[in-house]
């Protein structure tokens, strides 16, 4: 009975223990990539803000287009006021007079020399810039997630190769006193093996410390708040052909959200120059209105419909040079966004090789280093075994262990720095996250 009482308090015991992980496995959340970059796409702080410009520009385009259709409005209006004189022009008894009308007005402008096609085909063009800002924003997060993401991996890649030197040296560390115990090691080699461990131990608290970074990192990118996350993944993938500098650019040229976001710009401030250009010029507007007056005096009252309609025509021929200083703003803005056209393309050039340079760099360092680790845990094996019999010395499987090590982390960095390229080369040609 005591023994079955003992068994229940144990397995109690254990749950409770066990309750706090099992909480803390369901509240953490792993993601993978395609997730991360889902993710990113409905919650990135920038993506967000480019949605909320698309709404603006869709309201100023409405605000533009409304200056084609009719203006309605409804005036209404009650006055009374005094006047002595009518008493003598009148005849009334009767010096205060009421008004009180209302009455629905129509303005409709017939002709504005252009201007107001051009407010509305500038209006257009915006609503295009929204949709390339939004390309930018999105492209942009894409590529800073899927870094973080490959960040996250190589953490944890070099956290878990300062594990394992720790673990080896740690074993070393057992051999050694077993062997000074045995009496055919010196204490020297004890305590360069205590010192070993010592050494591997700042490497794992640095590497836990950067996966706990990477993390807070891809968090803020994704715009989490409150909750645990982690990745899944591999930075091993297979290598992809790598298009040639020609084609890098042209694709860019075409591609780049920026670069098309100038270009409507740029149309947008031809159609500036076409507004200020109508500032001086003829207008031609139709005005009309229906209501009801009426007016009392004392003994006279009068009341009744009323309505008016007519075409008025302004013409502002001279303004002092004001259009004249519009139209210069305006030519000189259009050109400085050619400028920066121009300008944004020879950056583009520089980034298309920039970016194949580094494909092939990281490629190139990854397919050197893909036997590397193989062969340095072949050495480090005949190293052991070979100090195992007493023909190793205890410096050449050190130097065995830092090859294997430094092998491991190198062949990782290669692979993250090969996906972080890839990335940034689908960046440069503005075409990352659609449909690839």
């Amino acid at each position: 009975m005591k023994r079955i009482i003992l068994i229940s308090l144990l397995i109690s015991l254990l749950i409770s223990l066990l309750l706090p992980f099992k909480a803390l496995a369901e509240d953490m959340k792993i993601f993978t990539l395609e997730h991360v970059l889902q993710i990113a796409s409905e919650k990135n702080r920038d993506i967000q803000k480019a949605m909320e410009y698309s709404r603006w520009v869709h309201g100023k385009y409405v605000e533009e287009r409304a200056a084609a259709f009719p203006q309605f409005s409804m005036n209404g209006s009650g006055a009374a006021q005094q006047d002595k004189t009518m008493l003598l022009s009148t005849g009334s008894s009767q010096d205060t007079l009421k008004s009180v009308s209302a009455e629905i007005g129509l303005t409709q402008t017939l002709f504005s020399w252009g201007k107001v096609g051009a407010a509305i085909r500038a209006a257009k063009e915006g609503l295009k810039t929204a949709e390339e800002q939004l390309r930018l924003y999105r492209q942009a997060a894409f590529r800073d997630v899927s870094v973080s993401f490959f960040d996250i991996l190589l953490a944890r890649q070099i956290h878990s190769i300062a594990l394992q030197d720790l673990s080896q040296k740690e074993r070393h560390l057992e051999e050694a006193r077993r062997k000074f115990t045995a009496g055919v090691a010196t204490d020297y080699e004890v305590l360069a093996a205590e010192v070993a461990v010592e050494n591997a131990r700042p490497e794992v608290i640095r590497s836990e410390n950067q996966i706990r970074t990477s993390l807070d990192r891809l968090r803020f990118l994704l715009a989490i708040e409150g909750a645990d996350i982690d990745v899944t993944g591999s930075l091993e993938t297979s290598i992809l052909p790598v298009p040639v500098y020609q084609e890098i650019y042209s694709l860019a040229i075409k591609h780049r959200p920026e670069m098309k976001d100038l270009r409507l710009r740029s149309a947008i401030a031809g159609e500036l120059v076409n507004i200020a250009a109508a500032e001086d010029k003829p207008r031609l507007e139709f005005k009309g209105g229906y209501g009801w007056k009426e007016l009392d005096m004392g003994d006279m009252n009068l009341s009744g419909r009323a309505w008016n309609a007519g075409l008025y025509f302004s013409f502002p021929f001279f303004d002092g040079m004001r259009t004249r200083g519009k139209i210069m703003q305006a030519v000189s803005d259009r050109q400085s966004l050619k400028i920066d056209e121009s300008k944004l393309a020879d950056s583009i050039a520089l980034q298309a090789r920039d970016a194949l340079n580094s494909v092939n760099e990281s490629e190139k360092i990854v397919k050197a280093l893909s036997g590397t680790v193989t062969q340095a845990e072949k050495l480090l094996f005949l190293s052991e075994k070979g100090y195992e019999f007493g023909v190793k010395i205890r410096l050449e499987v050190d130097d065995a262990e830092l090859k294997l090590q430094m092998a491991k982390a190198n062949l990782s960095r290669a692979w993250r720095d090969y996906r972080a390229a890839r990335v940034n080369l689908l960046w440069v040609m503005g075409v990352l996250g659609e449909n690839n």
